[in-house]
């Protein structure tokens, strides 16, 4: 996907039904300097923000509040493919 020069490759957008749900985010990431990629596991809170990609949308929710994360992961949120979150109940 082309973006027009200053816009970011995606459209943002909310989405209210799942604003404050928990969920779990189950990821892939590469290993620096292999050819091998490592798995990742976040839990935490959906904030209903999301980033559609591509002209058939691939839509990536923001989880913040991360209950679990990777003991290197310093950041206090995470984008989460649709595809890869699990919807917790309580």
């Amino acid at each position: 996907m082309t973006s027009e020069a200053g816009s970011p490759p995606y459209v943002s957008g909310f989405n209210p039904d799942i604003e404050g749900k928990r969920a779990e985010c189950d990821g892939g990431a590469a290993i620096v300097g292999t050819k091998y990629a490592g798995r990742q596991f976040f839990a935490g809170t959906l904030t209903g923000d999301y980033r559609d990609f591509g002209s058939y949308p691939w839509r990536w929710y923001l989880m913040a509040r991360l209950t679990e994360k990777p003991a290197a992961f310093t950041q206090d949120a995470v984008w989460c493919d649709e595809g890869s979150l699990t919807l917790m109940t309580n």
